[in-house]
């Protein structure tokens, strides 16, 4: 392209002002065309709003207005059919519909940015994009919770250990153990959704910063974008980007639970726990090592909740230090924001995947939830319920027994009733029904504890809520 029509494209969108273009660095920094062009969908709805508000208020005749919806239609199925010119010299998704609108339809092209800025329309498009980022992610999210309870409900009594410190602590189910990441997820997704009604205000008619004298409806082009109203100062509907920090905030969170769970499988998958196994369909192989079997999919799920978090940091840090208004440090909001949804989404996929895919042990996970005396804590509430000890004093002599059980090498049933009674003389023979694992679990019968019958009807109702 010569000088002499990259200066006329800039003269485009910066109109009178500059006679020549812009030098090749300066137009490097300054495009953003390389990413913002995924906003090409929101940003032709939000010019098919806008130019039927300008036709309804008499702005745009019904000839010009047809024109426009004809040509942004055109260039929609070029962009969709990947026939779509992007030129850098444009900058941005904006100038580069607005150029071929105006080379396709003439003079009626060139009213269609009038009473909006760039700046009004960006927010809008990007407003759009994250809304209907949130609503295809927690449609993931739901997908994900569906099948942490479907197989929630299949291993409702399966037996395994429960870790604090890393540490055997107490027996719960797998049942159990999926039914908290259910909850976390659901929590995941009323963030989105949360964000997704805060976001949903129009910035689109308060043009550069201040609004614009022309007799504009914004409430007509808010009702036709789906927002709920029209944002309510126009210095905040240009300058603000906390939808988008909300946003980002909401996916750090919930890769950060994703992430949880992956480190899990890939304890579970590794020899040593082999409480469940995974498929080829997420595992890889080594290059050298023919016996490897890498959980690479959850490692990866655990590694992209990084770059979510960086996008989360980097745009609070890119908004931080802006004074009202529009500055041109906000168009380093998007492409984290772009990534940070698609890395979500893909971590959601492999999550749900994951989970369809795992086939547990469940005697191995049986035998690993006996070790490390976790029914201990079930002899102490033993010892209050039926000696009726005070709960400090049950924990000394459980204490003390662990430690006889330690010595002789057994867990807690391997202790004779005579080595029991050495601790307290008034221990009897029922003590032994409380110290299985199965009975463990059998016993958390409190709302939200771990017995088989809870999780089953808890999985119930997630089921129900989720259909």
């Amino acid at each position: 392209m010569s000088s002499t029509t990259e200066t006329k494209r800039a003269n485009l969108s910066w109109g009178g002002r500059f006679a020549e273009g812009p030098s090749a660095i300066m137009q490097a920094i300054n495009a953003s065309i390389g990413f913002d062009r995924k906003l090409w969908r929101q940003d032709i709805r939000g010019s098919l709003a806008h130019a039927a508000m300008l036709r309804h208020v008499g702005i745009l005749s019904a000839e010009e207005e047809g024109a426009i919806r004809e040509g942004l239609a055109a260039i929609a199925a070029r962009i969709e059919a990947g026939d779509f010119p992007w030129e850098e010299a444009l900058e941005d998704i904006h100038m580069n519909v607005e150029a071929r609108l105006t080379e396709a339809i003439g003079e009626a092209g060139k009213r269609l940015h009038t009473a909006r800025s760039r700046n009004d329309q960006v927010a809008t498009d990007l407003r759009l994009w994250v809304r209907d980022a949130i609503d295809g992610l927690a449609a993931q999210v739901e997908d994900c919770m569906r099948a942490l309870v479907a197989r929630a409900e299949e291993h409702a009594a399966t037996v395994m250990p429960g870790f604090t410190h890393l540490q055997p602590a107490q027996p719960t189910t797998l049942g159990h153990h999926l039914l908290a990441y259910v909850e976390m997820l659901s929590r995941d997704r009323g963030r989105l959704l949360d964000c997704r009604a805060r976001l949903n205000e129009s910035p689109l008619g308060a043009a550069a910063m201040c609004g614009t004298g022309f007799p504009i409806d914004r409430h007509m082009t808010a009702r036709a974008l789906g927002f709920e109203r029209p944002m309510r100062n126009s210095l905040d509907a240009v300058a603000s980007r906390d939808f988008a920090m909300e946003f980002l905030a909401a996916c750090a969170i919930c890769a950060t639970h994703l992430s949880r769970f992956a480190e899990e499988v890939v304890l579970w998958t590794n020899p040593y726990f082999g409480f469940v196994r995974l498929s080829d369909a997420f595992t890889t192989g080594s290059s050298i090592m023919p016996q490897k079997r890498n959980p690479d999919a959850a490692e990866l799920v655990r590694a992209k909740t990084g770059r979510i978090n960086g996008a989360l940091l980097g745009l609070l840090t890119v908004m931080k230090g802006l004074a009202l208004t529009y500055a041109k440090d906000m168009q380093e909001d998007k492409e984290g924001i772009f990534d940070a949804a698609e890395s979500l989404a893909l971590c959601l996929a492999a999550t749900a995947g994951m989970v369809r895919d795992m086939r547990p042990d469940a005697a191995r996970m049986r035998a690993a939830a006996g070790a490390g005396f976790s029914t201990a804590t079930d002899l102490a509430d033993w010892l209050v319920r039926e000696l009726r000890l005070p709960f400090r004093d049950a924990h000394h002599v459980t204490g003390r027994l662990v430690a006889r059980a330690e010595a002789k090498g057994c867990d807690l049933a391997g202790l004779s009733l005579e080595e029991m009674r050495a601790e307290d003389p008034r221990i009897h023979e029922g003590v032994f029904s409380v110290l299985t694992v199965e009975a463990s679990v059998a016993s958390r019968t409190s709302y939200g504890g771990t017995a088989p019958e809870n999780v089953r009807r808890m999985a119930a109702e997630w089921r129900e809520r989720l259909a």
